[in-house]
Formats: structure tokens, sequence, C-alpha cells
């Protein structure tokens, strides 16, 4: 009766362990290939004397995206085996959280990176400052 049990055990992470990697990797694949069309528009502004390069640095972006996210979705694989059913839920919800908080994590860091690159490309090309047009004289 006990090894029964023990199966039983097994077969609950062994579920969850599948439906982590399938849920973790369609949601990876899903946010890299929204990131890689929206991110299009804004990189060719940012490279906007260079489509080429927007279009490379756009790549190199989805495939450490998928690097770093596939990477960190094994790392956090390993979980203690359930005993139940509702326990399996539980260990699976808990593991895609922390996959999402650390998804958005980095999307919203990689949006502060953009937003600094794009303002640096918007003030190399401000005109110079005008020059003064008349002089104050000295208050006594």
């Amino acid at each position: 009766m006990e090894i029964e049990m023990e199966g039983a055990f097994e077969g609950y992470i062994v579920a969850v362990y599948g439906a982590y990697a399938i849920i973790s990797v369609g949601l990876t694949i899903w946010i890299a290939r929204t990131l890689f069309k929206n991110g299009a528009v804004f990189l060719e502004d940012v490279f906007a004397d260079n489509p080429r390069m927007a279009e490379a640095v756009n790549r190199l972006l989805v495939v450490g995206f998928y690097l770093v996210n596939l990477g960190y979705a094994s790392l956090i694989l390993k979980a203690d085996p359930s005993t139940t059913v509702a326990g399996g839920i539980e260990v699976l919800s808990s593991k895609l959280g922390l996959l999402l908080l650390s998804l958005a994590f980095m999307h919203f860091t990689n949006l502060y990176v953009f937003h600094r690159i794009r303002r640096r490309a918007k003030l190399a090309v401000l005109p110079p400052p005008v020059a003064p047009q008349m002089r104050l004289g000295a208050h006594v």
C-alpha cells in the first residue's frame, strides 16, 4: 500500500513538472514574440539612421530574453513532492507566479533601459542653445 501511495505522489509532481514546462515555455514564446513585434517600432525610432542596427538589436534582445527566461524557468523547476492534487496545483501556481514576477521585473527593467537610450539619442540631436540676444546691466 505504501508503494502505491509513493507512486501517486510522484505522479502529482510529474504532472506539475509537465504542466509547468508547457506553460512556462508557452508564456516565454508568447511574451518574446510580443516584445519583438512591439520593440521593433521603438528601436527603429532609436536607431532611425541605421534600420539594420535596430533589427539586429531587436533580434539579439529576443535571443537574450529566451536564454535568461528559459534558464531561470529551469532553475526554479525543482519542487518538493506533493501529496494531493491541491498541493500540486499550489506548487504549480507558486512556480508560475515566481516566473511571471521575474518576467515582469525584466520587462520593466528593459523598458527603463530603453527609455534612457532613447532619451540620450534625442538629446544628441538637439540643436545647440541659442546665444544671448542682449545683456542686462548690473544693478546697483
